[in-house]
């Protein structure tokens, strides 16, 4: 996986040696492989940052180690970084593990905002050639949320007419979003956010100094995401929701100020990974007001709620789409939030 697309303190999926949460999923797999059932395109659903990648890349590691399934372990092997073949997966060589995400603008050195036809295309021309094992081939979207249209439609040309003894692997934090006819072709697995003991060991094997805040409160704020728990570590991302949650139940001067200060700091191009990471907090948080209002009879408020979550939506991806100030984006959202949400704020919603 590029850098461009890890977070600081992270490890790449392909290299990571330690999964936590997904015992399970992987025993499955390892044993449905081993009976020679297995459906050539798997869809791991599931938050982001919770372990799909690095589960699809165990899970394509022990399928290259034991090309033949009758034969295969009945549980996934043990991770090893100096096997040959683990080191041609993690380092990009492997002539049979192809990964698809989005592409770095060689012009901007910035990722794209899609999964382009181009990438796709490329797995055209990697089920053409001869495989280095002569048996398994293996390709992980990483996340089938990101292709676009005509990528979409690509994938779903490979899906219907997939070549022998090939594997997909598509990755999705919203499974709802993908084309319907991807989803029928795909066998789902849900993968759960992690337990608190989960997440903590998992942030413990990166070596990520905890913060002083309880175990179970880190849990709660990350929604059991490794990648979440570490844009509130490493990146501010816990000051950031304090300061929205004072924005929402404050007024006046001082309440401007806090919006003027928070949108300056998101903004800047540095942090565009708190910045994403903000407008996250901001879909979840305003979710749980409409369901907090929906299930105390305020059907009108829960109404309004829900709307404003799908108009933030759509003047986010105008604003992207169209290289917009972001400031005044992230101001125009603040008072609308404030303004509709602010009086349903709790402590409950507000360490989601």
């Amino acid at each position: 996986m590029s850098d461009q697309h890890l977070l600081d303190g992270a490890i790449s999926p392909a290299a990571n040696p330690a999964l936590f949460g997904h015992d399970r999923v992987l025993q499955y797999l390892a044993e449905t492989y081993r009976s020679g059932k297995m459906h050539h395109a798997l869809l791991l659903e599931g938050a982001q940052g919770i372990g799909k990648a690095t589960l699809a890349f165990r899970f394509a590691n022990h399928i290259l180690h034991a090309p033949h399934p009758p034969s295969a372990p009945d549980t996934i092997i043990p991770f090893d970084a100096s096997a040959p073949l683990t080191r041609q997966i993690i380092s990009g060589a492997s002539h049979d593990l192809l990964h698809l995400q989005k592409p770095v603008d060689p012009k901007t050195g910035k990722m794209r905002t899609a999964i382009t036809v181009a990438e796709v295309r490329r797995a055209g021309h990697f089920f053409s050639q001869t495989s280095g094992t002569g048996n398994w081939r293996v390709v992980i979207v990483d996340a089938a949320d990101d292709l676009n249209r005509s990528a979409a439609n690509a994938i779903l040309k490979i899906l219907e007419e997939p070549p022998k003894n090939a594997i997909f692997f598509l990755i999705s934090h919203a499974p709802g979003r993908l084309l319907p006819t991807i989803r029928s072709r795909c066998m789902p697995l849900r993968l759960k956010p992690l337990e608190t003991n989960d997440l903590t060991s998992a942030l413990n094997a990166l070596g990520v100094a905890m913060p002083a805040i309880e175990p179970d409160a880190l849990q709660a704020r990350s929604g059991g995401s490794v990648a979440q728990a570490l844009k509130l570590i490493n990146y501010g991302g816990g000051d950031v929701i304090d300061v929205y949650n004072e924005i929402l139940s404050g007024e006046g001067a001082r309440t401007r100020l806090s919006m003027h200060k928070l949108a300056d700091t998101l903004a800047k191009r540095e942090n565009e990974t708190v910045f994403d990471f903000f407008l996250d907090h901001l879909d979840t948080d305003i979710k749980a007001k409409a369901r907090d209002a929906a299930l105390s009879g305020q059907l009108d408020e829960a109404e309004k709620l829900a709307a404003l979550t799908t108009q933030i939506s759509v003047e986010v991806g105008e604003a992207r789409a169209f290289n917009l100030d972001s400031k005044q984006l992230l101001l125009n959202l603040l008072a609308r939030v404030q303004q509709i949400a602010g009086s349903h704020s709790n402590s409950n919603h507000s360490t989601v």
